[in-house]
């Protein structure tokens, strides 16, 4: 394919966004015989299939849904050249980032890594996507649906999907409780830990691994009262005393304050790693190097690494 027929595109990006032909038909005031005729030659040209039937609905293929987000994005600067050229204000486009978050990142740390965006919100906009699964994520990514993924677990070598895994910092572990939890339990730390009542992450994360690990090193085996996917919903059941949990140090003055907890005490024993992964062995995009370089800065005290290509696994 030489050239791209934006005609084709436009009709297919309509039909897409409209969800049927017929629709498209009144919205651009054309036939149905010449709609579809213009997409099955934009098929012909890309040389996959952009529709499946789904009963009477078109539904898009994963091809059509790769060709749609670049659709999307090329009618979308075309629809502000237009606002632009016609006088209106809006002479710049709004950025859009998508970001994709594994839900084993606690919220906190998410939150301090993507707040220097608001302060830049008349120029762009983010949009979050959490999946418990990496793998979906990277999927996204590999196809373009996302910019950038943010999780607690790196790329593994040998993994069916091209990503790169920029550190962005690591951090001990510091362990919460309600006020009376933390009277109790805080003296004679870590080793009064042992048969404390205990909220732990579930068990497909590094971070119970760890913990797993660390406990049984030094014969500190808890109380186990519940296990949580969700952080934000195990942080709830430890801001009620009913159980002591953990999260990382570099957020323990956040957690103190919104949750109204206690530290009973920290370990570096335990260190948790935080990545940015990216389709890009270095980062180019200026937006995206300046929320990492601030994320190592600002929240996890990296500076050492604010100037190096920080291309930690290749899959």
């Amino acid at each position: 394919m030489d050239w791209l027929n934006y005609h084709h595109l436009l009709y297919f990006w309509t039909v897409a966004k409209e969800g049927s032909i017929t629709k498209a038909c009144e919205r651009l005031h054309l036939s149905q015989p010449t709609i579809s005729n213009q997409l099955k030659t934009l098929e012909q040209s890309i040389g996959n299939p952009l529709f499946q039937r789904a009963g009477r609905q078109l539904v898009l293929t994963e091809m059509g849904q790769l060709v749609f987000r670049y659709a999307d994005a090329i009618f979308t600067i075309g629809r502000d050249l237009q606002h632009f050229l016609s006088g209106q204000q809006e002479a710049l486009r709004r950025q859009r980032l998508h970001i994709g978050i594994t839900d084993s990142l606690p919220k906190m740390v998410t939150y301090r890594i993507l707040e220097p965006l608001l302060a830049r919100q008349d120029e762009l906009s983010f949009v979050c996507l959490e999946d418990d699964n990496l793998e979906g994520l990277l999927l996204r990514l590999s196809q373009f649906e996302l910019d950038l993924v943010l999780t607690d677990s790196p790329v593994a070598p040998g993994a069916m999907i091209k990503a790169y895994n920029h550190l962005l910092g690591e951090s001990g572990i510091s362990f919460f409780g309600s006020p009376e939890l933390a009277e109790r339990y805080r003296e004679g730390f870590p080793d009064s830990l042992a048969g404390a009542p205990m909220l732990l992450p579930s068990d497909n994360t590094a971070l119970r691994r760890s913990l797993d690990q660390w406990f049984s090193l030094y014969q500190r085996e808890p109380h186990l009262v519940g296990e949580f996917d969700d952080m934000a919903l195990q942080n709830v059941f430890g801001q009620n005393g009913h159980g002591i949990f953990c999260l990382p140090t570099a957020i323990e003055a956040d957690i103190q304050q919104s949750l109204q907890v206690e530290v009973i005490g920290r370990t570096d024993e335990i260190r948790s790693s935080y990545y940015a992964i990216s389709v890009e062995r270095t980062l180019r995009q200026p937006l995206i190097t300046e929320l990492v370089s601030t994320a190592r800065q600002r929240l996890f005290g990296e500076a050492d690494l604010t100037n190096k290509t920080v291309t930690v696994t290749e899959a």
